[in-house]
This record gives C-alpha cells, structure tokens and sequence, in this order.
C-alpha cells in the first residue's frame, strides 16, 4: 500500500477541519465557564439583599425580633425561665445569632462559623466593651452572619442574652473606620456593645462599626 505523503493535501486540510472544530468546542465550553464566573461574581454579593427583602416582607420578623428584646421592663434584668444559649439579636437586620467562643489563632475557623466574640474583650455581665465580630460577604459564604449590618441605624435596639440573662442595648454610633483602628476593641468605662465587619462588599478595605450602649436601669 502506498505511503499518503504528510504533505498531502487532502490529508492536511481534513487535519485542520478537526483541530479547527475542536478548538471551536473548547472555545465555547471556555465562554461558557467565563460567563458563568462573571455572573456569579456579579450576583453573588447582591442575592442576599433579595431574601432581605423576602424575609423582611410585611414586618412580621421584624416585629416578632423586637418583642424579644422588649421582653424585660428592666433591661439586664430577665433571667429565661429554661437556659438560653449566648447570642444577640438584631432586628433592624433581621438576626438572632449564637455568639461563639475561641481563642486567636482559630480566628478564621470561627468567623466562618458565625459571631466570635472577641476573646480579649469584655461580656456584657462584666461591663467594659463586648466585641462581636463576623463575616459580611465572601464569595464562598455570600450572605455572612453580617451581612446587613449596614441596616443597622443609630438609636436601634440589640438584645444579646448572656449566661441566661437578656442585656438590652441603644445603637448609639455607626461608623466606618481603617483596618488599623483598633482602639475599637479596647476596654472602655461604660457598658458597650461593639460590632464589626469588613465593608465595602467588593472591596473590603475598611470596618463598619455599630457601637451600642447598655440601657440604664429605670
């Protein structure tokens, strides 16, 4: 049988109509996967405000999470009847959250669980300055425990239950600030709530930073 010559052609012209439509296919399949990363990275951060809107409809969450920090005449002075887990509830952002424990170096671990509060920092039966902190948007977690804490306004309610006993505080600053402005975290004289997250959403540069003070006692 008679060698075809590599130079043949016939032979060369079906050999540029494979790889031509084959590097078609992976052109396409690459368009595909570009199109769905540019949407998702589009969309991923906006989603949230849309089941914001779906959760809050009609104000019934809203309302039912106020009551539940308007259940003491008293502030600081309802103890639950059966044993309430540590976590704080926001209703101006629709949240009622356990507030977790850790030390530093699992920092990452943690927040990726939910509210850490800050280990160096006070708890609301001690006085001082009670720091939580917690994720806002990550493309793998989109819709952080924090998410809308831009929701958050100054004179709003917090509630945050602490070893069985509810704690009722006032939003009474709304700040951004550097990365490098720890003074946030620092001991104060009054009972304080601080509570920060990274912001903006696609470029979290800088800490939103709700400050709220402990309701006096009538």
């Amino acid at each position: 049988m008679q060698a075809i010559a590599v130079w043949d052609p016939l032979l060369l012209s079906r050999l540029y109509l494979t790889v031509s439509m084959n590097l078609k296919r992976v052109n396409r399949l690459l368009l595909g996967l570009i199109i769905l990363v540019d949407g998702y990275i589009i969309m991923a951060p906006l989603v949230p405000a849309i089941t914001f809107w779906w959760d809050g409809r009609g104000g019934t969450k809203q309302r039912q999470l106020t009551a539940a920090v308007h259940r003491a005449a008293a502030p600081s002075s309802v103890v639950a009847a059966a044993p309430q887990p540590n976590h704080v509830i926001i209703p101006s952002m629709l949240l009622d959250k356990p507030i977790l424990e850790g030390l530093e170096r699992d920092t990452y671990k943690i927040l990726n669980q939910g509210i850490w509060r800050w280990p160096t920092g006070s708890t609301p039966d001690k006085g001082s300055n009670t720091v939580l902190i917690g994720h806002r948007f990550t493309y793998t977690q989109p819709k952080g425990v924090f998410y809308y804490l831009n929701k958050v306004k100054m004179g709003d309610e917090i509630g945050v239950w602490w070893s069985n006993k509810l704690y009722t505080y006032t939003v009474s600053d709304v700040r951004e600030v550097p990365p490098t402005e720890t003074s946030i975290e620092d001991a104060t004289p009054d009972s304080r709530l601080t509570i920060f997250t990274c912001t903006p959403l696609w470029l979290p540069k800088d800490r939103l930073v709700v400050t709220a003070k402990l309701e006096a006692n009538p």
